[in-house]
């Protein structure tokens, strides 16, 4: 039997065997409600509603304590002997790798085909939204964290849910916060050996082989699938073998390459066409408002939005705090300032810069979309950026690369938290881990498992359900450490050190 055909029995046997069980657990996650002549899912909703809530609950904190951030993140309130692995710089970038990826190139695409142009505005709103609810969760990640003897930081809601929930309940706070953790532990785990993992080297392989002359091509084969899935493997079990200093240090230089790579081919775009851009702002707006051919009008081009910003950011789901967790500081409220950022990069910004680019280059294939064509995110991007860079298929090519291999460095970071707090921290244990999520990144290049993947999506926006009944429950907790972390930049500005340690350890940007 062939390689091919080995894969493609696997795929079919795992497909028929899985089936039933992710179309029901889909059904449930992402049930929906008509609305207004559309469907709202419930847990889209969810999520924006918890964003609503702790954007009033914590007074705008992520306009008024915009700054602020920046101003954490570039090292100004950094103090010396702090616990954890990672500077700030460092703990954003590994959070936003996990974040930033294909939904920022093709899930923007197939928002605005299905929701219009205006679809945008409404998912640079939840962005903004869903910058206070990674305030919280990721303030209750450093607070509730665990350090352990060598130095080495765990992280996220295995931790903060039981910790948190006994520290304000008691016993019985701390059982209900036991099985949470258990489950959550479960649930992100999953997700990240199929959606964090197999499914970023599938397609980021599926990329590579379309501009390399298909599968008649010089990789189209088993062989070159193989190979590539045996490349990408060695390098992230290397990686991941370094624990989150290496991570940090491969992200903090791969977040901001890519990022940079992908921006500044949206603004070629844009300033070739810079006459068109008052004109494609005003359909965006105006389409907000009074989109022509979305269904369910204004409601049906906001739920696009929204959904499409609540899947790309992932606040709420609680995934961000495993990374975020490892950083160097004695008050958690700082680091939860720098993670309002990350929905600023990766939806505000990024998903906004997709966005803009299809709406001004208005290709054909957008328009094909929009009529009702099955056409791929990824295509519909990659012509808007052909209509004035002919060649961009190829740097489409390096930016999913990159997104992709940043995406499964850094789930692979969450699930071995996952792994550890579900089977123990010893050598034997994370080496198993290792070897296991390794050998999924040299299935994805060979296997899609789609069915999977379907269920690994609803298992970690089951997460989101748990994670931010916890939120809620323990946001006044992360109102005290806010105000701690307020009263320590007030006395370091009332020093007159301007936010400088008498004895300063140097900025780093890498480890």
């Amino acid at each position: 039997m062939s390689l091919d055909a080995f894969t493609d029995s696997v795929d079919k046997a795992v497909s028929s065997f899985f089936e039933p069980i992710a179309t029901w657990l889909g059904e449930v996650v992402f049930y929906a409600v008509p609305v207004g002549g559309t469907d709202l899912p419930l847990i889209v909703a969810w999520l924006v509603v918890a964003g609503l809530v702790f954007t009033g609950w914590f007074g705008f904190v992520q306009i008024r304590k915009f700054r602020l951030a920046f101003d954490v993140v570039r090292g100004k309130y950094d103090e010396k002997g702090s616990a954890g692995e990672v500077n700030h710089f460092q703990a954003l970038t590994a959070a936003v790798s996990g974040t930033v990826g294909l939904g920022n190139i093709a899930g923007v695409a197939v928002a605005v085909s299905i929701g219009g142009p205006g679809a945008t505005f409404w998912m640079i709103l939840c962005g903004l939204l869903g910058m206070a609810t990674k305030f919280v969760e990721v303030t209750l990640g450093v607070k509730y964290r665990e350090v352990h003897a060598d130095g080495t930081v765990s992280g996220g809601p295995m931790h903060y849910l039981p910790k948190g929930l006994a520290d304000r309940f008691g016993n019985n706070g701390k059982t209900l916060g036991k099985v949470l953790a258990v489950l959550a532990s479960f649930m992100i785990l999953f997700f990240g050996l199929f959606g964090g993992n197999l499914f970023q080297v599938n397609q980021s392989y599926a990329q590579l082989v379309s501009v390399a002359g298909g599968e008649d091509g010089a990789i189209g084969s088993s062989t070159g699938a193989l190979f590539f899935g045996i490349l990408i493997a060695a390098l992230v079990g290397i990686v991941l073998l370094g624990g989150i200093r290496s991570i940090a240090n491969v992200t903090s230089r791969l977040v901001p390459a890519m990022a940079g790579i992908y921006i500044a081919a949206c603004l070629i775009v844009i300033l070739v066409n810079v006459t068109a851009v008052p004109d494609a702002v005003a359909t965006i707006v105006d389409g907000a408002f009074d989109p022509e051919g979305v269904a369910g009008g204004v409601l049906g081009a906001l739920i696009i939005g929204f959904k499409r910003a609540a899947f790309s950011n992932e606040a709420g789901l609680g995934s961000a705090p495993i990374a975020h967790s490892a950083v160097k500081t004695k008050h958690p409220a700082s680091e939860g300032l720098v993670a309002l950022l990350e929905p600023f990069i990766d939806t505000v910004i990024i998903c906004t810069m997709t966005a803009l680019t299809i709406v001004i280059a208005n290709p054909a294939s957008w328009a094909e979309a929009r009529a009702g064509e099955s056409i791929g995110g990824v295509t519909i991007t990659s012509d808007a950026f052909e209509t004035v860079l002919p060649w961009f298929p190829y740097v489409l090519t390096v930016a999913v690369m990159l997104f992709a291999v940043s995406t499964v460095l850094t789930w692979g970071y969450y699930c071995l938290k996952a792994w550890t707090h579900l089977f123990g921290r010893s050598r034997a244990s994370e080496l198993t881990f290792k070897v296991l999520y390794t050998l999924f990144a040299v299935a994805g290049s060979l296997l899609t498992l789609q069915t999977l993947i379907d269920m690994a999506d609803a298992v970690l926006f089951m997460l989101a359900v748990i994670n931010i009944i916890g939120l809620y429950l323990l946001a006044p907790v992360v109102k005290r450490e806010l105000n701690s972390f307020q009263e320590y930049v007030r006395a370091r500005k009332a020093g007159g050190s301007n936010g400088a340690d008498e004895d300063p350890e140097p900025v780093k940007t890498t480890v």
